[in-house]
């Protein structure tokens, strides 16, 4: 592995921490910050807007979609130094990191150039409808029904688990348009107005007390066939561009870490002597220590395949289950820590240590299921690094329609 930048390299990370100082605080330097959701998603918003007017918004897009045409590496060097300053890019993930590859593959020039700016601009937020009830991990199990009408489809069914649904604009969704054939195939995808007559969204309280993810309904919600993305029954090919963007963009969990740790236990004392001498403390502290250089190593190897021109192999399976995995044992380390006031926390209060290790427990599971469930991401590990055989799959090469279901 090469961890030096080029000369190339070097100067645009450069003009990327220019423009970063001169527009945004540093986490570093920035004061832990109390803000209700609507008030979150503006700042996304003037955020992303002040990136594309400045040519910094979704790097990888061609020119003419908002984009830069910028190199992978270029995509992950700005990706690094934006990290480090104190800025919201959350409710803009899915849809640039997901939705709008999609597009950009599958969508007509028309549809690209009206939908495309806007998304890199901020004005339009995107989600993605994919998982339903019954189909979550094994996404081919969907059931939300898309009958053609004339030049349009009829689509009624569920979804759930969609992030952002509720304050987002448009949608890209996959269906079931054939039953009589195997689950892999008879899938179509479209993208959608999440305004659209007979879309209801309803936003899940989670456990947390946030509502960041939503079911939705459609009952005899109308697309047009100009939006359908891909050929009719070639849904599950669509869906797999979406899946790979998905593991990209996803990436690691936030919340609590290593840094966050090792400043709460500067703070706080075990019988009497500070937490850091602790025995039992430093052997936590130093195992996820390793986790997290471990983490770090792994992105570099990504690094290295694309400045190669490569394409990364499993990494990002990788990242993601050991990153979601260790931001909820941090957590629930931190809460320990603090005692009986890990557990008793005002959400709206200022108390930030408890706020953040708190949240990280309990957010902790979402993130494990979230962008592909642990299990998932062992079989893609085992099969895919260990070449050990796939999992025994009794319902291949059947017409869904024959296939038992849990309900049924």
């Amino acid at each position: 592995m090469n961890f030096d930048d080029t000369t190339e390299e070097a100067a645009f990370r450069q003009q990327a921490r220019e423009f970063l100082d001169a527009n945004a605080t540093l986490k570093s330097e920035s004061e832990p910050r109390k803000e209700t959701e609507g008030d979150h998603i503006e700042r996304a918003r003037v955020w992303q807007k002040l990136k594309s007017e400045n040519g910094w918004a979704c790097l990888r897009w061609p020119v003419e979609y908002g984009g830069r045409g910028a190199s992978p590496m270029e995509l992950i060097i700005w990706g690094q130094e934006e990290a480090r300053y104190d800025v919201p890019t959350g409710p803009y993930a899915i849809g640039l990191g997901m939705c709008g590859p999609t597009m950009i593959a599958y969508a007509s020039d028309e549809h690209k150039q009206a939908r495309l700016p806007r998304m890199a601009a901020g004005v339009d937020i995107w989600c993605q409808l994919f998982s339903e009830p019954s189909a979550g991990s094994d996404l081919a199990n969907l059931r939300t029904r898309a009958v053609p009408d004339g030049d349009d489809w009829i689509i009624n069914g569920q979804k759930v688990w969609t992030s952002g649904a509720h304050y987002c604009d448009w949608g890209i969704l996959v269906t079931r348009s054939d039953p009589s054939v195997p689950k892999h195939k008879g899938l179509t995808f479209f993208f959608l107005d999440m305004k659209s007559p007979g879309v209801e969204v309803r936003p899940i309280k989670q456990i947390t007390g946030d509502s960041h993810f939503n079911e939705i309904y459609f009952t005899d919600v109308r697309i047009p066939d100009h939006q359908r993305l891909g050929a009719v029954g070639d849904g599950w090919r669509v869906s797999l561009t979406t899946l790979m963007n998905e593991r990209l963009a996803v990436g690691d969990a936030g919340g609590s870490d290593v840094p966050h740790l090792m400043e709460l236990v500067s703070k706080l004392e075990i019988d009497g002597e500070p937490a850091l001498q602790n025995q039992a403390v430093r052997a936590k502290v130093a195992n996820w220590y390793c986790q997290m250089s471990g983490l770090r190593n792994t992105k570099y190897r990504v690094m290295s395949a694309l400045s190669r021109g490569e394409t990364p192999g499993p990494e990002s399976s990788i990242t993601k289950i050991v990153s979601a995995a260790k931001m909820q044992d941090i957590g629930s380390f931190g809460m320990d820590l603090m005692d009986m006031g890990g557990i008793l926390v005002d959400r709206d209060g200022d108390d930030f240590d408890s706020r953040l290790f708190q949240g990280s427990f309990l957010g902790g599971a979402g993130y494990r299921i979230a962008g592909g469930t642990d299990e998932i991401l062992r079989n893609v590990i085992a099969e895919r690094v260990l070449g050990m055989p796939q999992e025994v799959r009794v319902d291949k090469g059947i017409p869904f329609s024959e296939v038992k279901q849990g309900d049924s």
